[in-house]
């Protein structure tokens, strides 16, 4: 009798091991259902933030063309063209007190070095 309850022992130990293996293998798979589901759901958000990033750089763009800023600064900053009529100039006092027909002194150019190719 020892070599059949050995058996029926054997027998019982395999059908837990059985069971486990299962339980084991349905947790598995749930498990690997819901990272796949969770990396779908990543990717979506991902398309959706490329989708974003794209649109908001053609904002910007949109935003920052001359026209744009220009109306702004006519607009909000109540700023206008530069035109002779409008326009201050600053004269150095340095300069202003020098006379204006006196011509600029130039510098005297630096010695040129002797040609080597020239006859002597």
């Amino acid at each position: 009798m020892t070599g059949q309850s050995f058996m029926v022992r054997l027998n019982v130990l395999l059908a837990i091991a059985l069971i486990v293996s299962g339980l084991y293998l349905v947790k598995i798979s749930y498990e690997s259902r819901r990272l796949f589901a969770e990396i779908e759901n990543a990717h979506g958000a991902e398309r959706q933030l490329e989708s974003d990033r794209r649109r908001l750089e053609a904002e910007r763009q949109a935003q920052a063309t001359h026209l744009r800023v220009e109306a702004t600064a006519r607009t909000k900053l109540n700023m206008r063209a530069a035109t002779p009529a409008n326009t201050q100039y600053v004269v150095d006092a340095g300069l202003a007190a020098a006379p204006q027909s006196a011509p600029l002194a130039r510098l005297p150019a630096p010695p040129s070095a002797p040609d080597p190719g020239a006859s002597q």
